[in-house]
């Protein structure tokens, strides 16, 4: 077990108290959520980074850094549907997508073979990141004293910027599956 599988293992573990958290529904509980889906978040950038600069790239790396990626964000998006934050629908795709992804990859690497991540799947990546981010965000600010007397204005406008940020991570987590298939598939015409 070396650093960057202890990173990406992290993130499961990580994913838990989040959900946990956030199912208290209190403002400490998303404070402290939001404090570690940032660290969460970075434990994926970081642990590939690390096993690129040390040589530490494993089986078990390339296996379980995808499936913690995907436990992390669908826990999260699962909780934040369930507080009425987003859409289950919009839940569902992205579930969908993510699932057939990761099993095709694994299948992929299983075999011997390297998928390089898309573009598209990167800046979904990011969507998907700053989608949650904003609507932890939404429901700190909601719940905190200093809101009381003017949350309301803003409360539509947020709310709308939400459901932007999801539809994009919708569209990208679509657009980048569809890119993932197409390209697998023109692979293995050659």
């Amino acid at each position: 077990m070396n650093l960057p599988n202890v990173l990406t293992l992290s993130r499961i573990v990580l994913a838990f108290f989040i959900v946990l958290l956030l199912m208290a529904n209190t403002t400490a509980g998303f404070i402290a959520a939001t404090v570690l889906f940032i660290v969460a978040s970075l434990t994926d950038f970081y642990d590939g980074h690390l096993s690129k600069k040390m040589g530490l790239t494993s089986d078990f790396g390339k296996i379980m850094d995808p499936i913690a990626d995907k436990v992390l964000m669908l826990s999260v998006f699962g909780a934040l549907a369930h507080l009425g934050m987003i859409e289950w629908w919009m839940v569902i795709v992205i579930a969908v997508r993510e699932i057939l992804v990761t099993v095709s990859r694994l299948k992929a690497v299983v075999v011997g073979q390297v998928l390089a991540a898309e573009n598209m799947g990167k800046i979904k990546t990011v969507c998907q990141i700053a989608a949650i981010g904003v609507t932890m965000l939404f429901l700190i600010v909601e719940q905190s004293a200093f809101a009381v007397g003017w949350f309301y204005q803003v409360e539509p406008g947020w709310r709308s910027l939400i459901n932007v940020f999801m539809v994009a991570s919708v569209f990208f987590t679509v657009g980048s599956g569809i890119v993932y298939f197409r390209n697998k598939w023109e692979r293995s015409l050659s």
